[in-house]
């Protein structure tokens, strides 16, 4: 393993971290209890009885604050230590239904050159125009604290949303370029995913992490090479990781690998994996694995004990105003018993271009993603813990289909499409009001449900539109885009299709007798007519077959180490 100055093929070294230990010095027990029976002798049993009482009550009261004191105190401190910033549009929280109470922390990796403590060319540097911010990485860490369950979502950074940036449809990693508030309001808007906190890292505070914890160990079962990470391992086995290198391994998204039968050490001559941002995201899951289990041995259970790692971390930690350092210890300890191997690592499906590079509005935004239904929000409800037929928002009932009204427009310029969808919808109960036309925004588009208000209901209403079209469908809030005074309007794309209505009535069987000659000739013969559906479906377009909300570890992808050494599980 290498990266900066070491030549390749040499590895460097991991910082060590020892643990401190403290030492107290003991009471002399047997002369307190000598000297407590020698007072307690001359007073009556009840007398006797009530001091005990006193004097228990006294030393659980004294203990009680000495703890709460110093919990307070070292969150204080924390408080300190760590960067805060206003983070707007964050929600309270689900209130209704088995998710109440539960949390919602957005988790991202900034590639914020400008902030770094020291600049390092292999990530670009600043003063050179490397000035960029996106996030590589957008997580959604989701706590149940009825159940004590953990579950975490990641969001590919090439996903196009139509909410990415103030001024519009983007990627969903360029939302972070106008900050914190930016990327909450396009996940919330565009996934109807409810962020009640935001924490971010950079590559420094990556690093800083790893380093806390003196490093991990991932076993690498093929060498591999990134030119853009610096990322280079030239052997096979268990290789131990500090900060700088752990970094290495998680911005990884154009990794070569030397497979069996390969005996070139060139990398130019090793296999190129195919998908750059979501086999990264499969690698992270997997980092994040193998980083939980290196803080579940460091004692993090006790965070007044470990100090080191803490006060390690802190200083390099963004987060917003309202998650506090006692909240954060107290999240610790809720949760510091859940086995990680158990928590689902869920990744938002999407449709991958076959194209190369895409064009929106007259603009090129190279290699892109988009949506898919119902799959994406199958997994939103599995992450979230709700059924189809609740508000993702606030976890109340979505509304029935003749409590939306709902208005159509042709965003491709196909002959009738807008009227196609206004009856196939219609067709679903939903009220519908006037067609329209927008203006096609390239070859390849998104239906996009879009809603005027940020009200619950009119969310709830948006939500319900969208769950009744599969193919590349996103939510977008755009009061613009809203026509003729309805709660919705669908804005339709080059690859969907309203879903067909549950039948009203049963479908009806024929059994019509047939002739025939001799012995067993004769029959009959059974006819079943569905119900007519109406349905409206627009050619696909060049994407591939969506891709697994749960995608295994590739040959190459390192992982876990045994005790041993070995490759873990």
């Amino acid at each position: 393993m290498e990266g900066g100055g070491p030549p390749r093929g040499q590895r460097g070294p991991g910082p060590g971290n020892a643990d401190r230990q403290s030492t107290a010095p003991v009471a002399n027990e047997e002369r307190l209890v000598a000297l407590g029976k020698s007072i307690d002798a001359t007073r009556p049993r009840s007398s006797k009885r009530r001091r005990r009482l006193r004097r228990t009550l006294v030393a659980l009261g004294l203990v009680v604050v000495l703890i709460v004191g110093g919990v307070g105190g070292y969150a204080w401190y924390l408080n300190h230590l760590v960067h805060r910033i206003n983070v707007k549009g964050l929600t309270a929280g689900e209130t209704h239904g088995t998710e109440s109470g539960t949390e919602n922390i957005l988790l991202v990796g900034s590639t914020d050159r400008c902030a770094l403590k020291k600049q390092y060319i292999g990530y670009g540097i600043c003063s050179q125009g490397v000035n960029g911010i996106n996030s590589d990485v957008v997580m959604i860490l989701h706590l149940n604290p009825n159940t004590h369950a953990v579950s975490i979502l990641s969001i590919p950074r090439d996903l196009f949303v139509p909410n990415a940036r103030t001024t519009g449809a983007n990627k969903i990693d360029a939302a972070l370029y106008q900050g914190p508030t930016q990327l909450v309001a396009a996940i919330q808007e565009d996934f109807g995913i409810p962020i009640q906190h935001y924490v971010e890292l950079n590559f420094d505070s990556f690093a800083s992490v790893v380093n806390a914890l003196g490093g991990i160990n991932m076993y690498f079962p093929e060498p591999v090479y990134d030119p853009d990470s610096d990322l280079d391992v030239t052997t096979v086995g268990c290789h131990h990781l500090n900060g700088f290198h752990a970094l290495q391994v998680v911005r990884a998204r154009h990794m070569v690998h030397k497979g069996p039968g390969v005996t070139s050490d060139d990398p130019a001559n090793w296999t190129p994996e195919a998908q750059s941002d979501l086999a990264r995201i499969r690698r992270d899951h997997e980092f994040l694995r193998v980083l939980a289990t290196a803080v579940a041995k460091k004692g993090l259970s006790n965070p007044l004990t470990d100090r080191d790692i803490i006060t390690g971390v802190a200083p390099d930690l963004t987060v917003d105003n309202g998650l506090s350092a006692t909240h954060m210890l107290n999240l610790v300890l809720t949760y510091h018993s859940v086995n990680v191997n158990s928590a689902p690592q869920l990744t938002i499906p999407v449709l991958e271009d076959t194209f190369g590079s895409y064009q929106y509005e007259g603009g090129d935004y190279g290699d892109i993603e988009f949506p898919v239904q119902p799959n994406d929000q199958s997994v939103v409800n599995q992450f979230l813990g709700i059924s189809a037929s609740t508000n993702s928002m606030t976890g109340t009932p979505l509304p029935k289909p003749a409590q939306v009204t709902v208005s159509v427009a042709n965003g491709t310029g196909v002959t009738n499409q807008a009227a196609t969808t206004s009856a196939a919808l219609g067709a679903l109960g939903f009220h519908m009001t006037e067609l329209g036309d927008t203006t096609p925004v390239g070859q390849e588009a998104e239906t996009v449900v879009y809603y005027g208000s940020k009200s619950p209901s009119v969310v709830a209403a948006a939500q319900m539109v969208e769950r009744s079209i599969s193919g590349s469908v996103t939510l977008g809030y755009d009061p613009s885009m809203v026509l003729g005074g309805a709660e919705v309007t669908v804005d339709t794309g080059t690859s969907f299709s309203v879903n067909a209505p549950t039948p009203k009535t049963p479908a009806t069987t024929t059994t019509t007798k047939t002739k025939g000659k001799g012995k067993g000739k004769g029959g009959t013969t059974t006819t079943t007519v569905a119900p007519t559906t109406t349905t409206t479906t627009s050619p696909s377009s060049g994407f591939a077959a969506p891709t697994s909300a749960n995608e295994a570890l590739e040959p190459w992808d390192p992982r876990s180490c045994t005790a041993s050494g070995g490759e873990g599980p």
